[in-house]
């Protein structure tokens, strides 16, 4: 199976201290890159969280952000941090005084700022009930990658695909090029033999070859036709092997692309010279799509 770098998931769970929430996203990257968005309750568990990410990517950029929003027991009675209300204040004023049209901050504003309310009696994350929140945690992770691997396999299945088919057109320029070049040799021979005719005024066999045999050498493009069914087919095992491919493959867009340039070097036939950007164009559309393959 092959995985595409690109992928998201999202999942959460209510529990009796409050509400869990996980979500993991992923884009292409050169290496695997892990960014962590964790509460400091549960920055505890970070390494354990790297493990288990890094078990099931190769490479990516992936960032995983992690909420908790507790529930306080009914009994629990909150009030507001003076200190941090009275901070707010100057604040807001000293922000009005710069700038006269800034908005006030408001009750609703207030009551969101971080740690404006403060609880007696709220259980801490050392207490009996944090055991039962990292578990929660790492069950709701392993849910979380299921799902997300599940995109990126769907998403790799479609980029595999679209390479085998973009191989198969490839493979169809290089089969109907292959006997144009005899036909190419051929016509340069005739014009080739008149052209010394009303030169020399008479047939020179032995120069004529010579100078075939010269053309017929800086033409051939043999041995470009044959590398370049070679790399296909190790492309179409590589892609039904699957696995981590990324690099692999675009190491043979490199080496695709290089026979191709060759082959429209080298070109003589409009026909041929036409099949080489085809096929240009062909490689640079798969070496996009590579980009997100893992």
């Amino acid at each position: 199976m092959i995985y595409s770098m690109t992928g998201f998931s999202a999942v959460a769970v209510e529990l009796d201290s409050g509400s869990l929430s996980l979500e993991i996203r992923s884009v292409n990257h050169r290496y695997l890159d892990l960014q962590l968005r964790i509460p400091d309750e549960l920055r505890i568990l970070e390494a354990a969280l790297r493990e288990q990410i890094s078990a099931h990517m190769a490479r990516g950029k992936v960032e995983c952000r992690i909420n908790f929003t507790a529930r306080s027991p009914a009994n629990i009675s909150a009030r507001i941090n003076l200190p941090l209300l009275r901070q707010l204040a100057r604040w807001n004023a000293e922000v009005r005084e710069i700038l006269p049209a800034a908005r006030d901050l408001d009750v609703a504003d207030i009551l969101r700022w971080d740690r404006i309310l403060e609880s007696d009696g709220i259980a801490e994350i050392d207490t009996p009930g944090a055991g039962k929140l990292q578990d929660s945690l790492l069950k709701l992770l392993q849910q979380a990658l299921l799902e997300f691997n599940a995109a990126r396999a769907r998403e790799g299945e479609k980029l595999r695909q679209l390479l085998l088919q973009r191989v198969e057109q490839i493979n169809a320029l290089r089969i109907n090029i292959a006997p144009r070049i005899p036909d190419a040799i051929k016509a340069y021979e005739a014009k080739l033999r008149i052209r010394l005719l009303e030169a020399l005024g008479n047939h020179d066999n032995e120069r004529i070859l010579q100078e075939i045999s010269l053309y017929a050498g800086k033409i051939d493009v043999d041995e470009e036709l044959s590398r370049l069914h070679t790399h296909l087919i190790e492309m179409e095992r590589v892609l039904d092997k699957g696995g981590s491919v990324g690099k692999r493959l675009d190491f043979l867009m490199q080496e695709l692309h290089r026979e191709a340039n060759t082959l429209g070097a080298k070109s003589v036939d409009a026909e041929v010279s036409r099949a080489s950007m085809e096929m240009k164009i062909l490689i640079e559309q798969m070496r996009e799509q590579i980009q997100n393959l893992e």
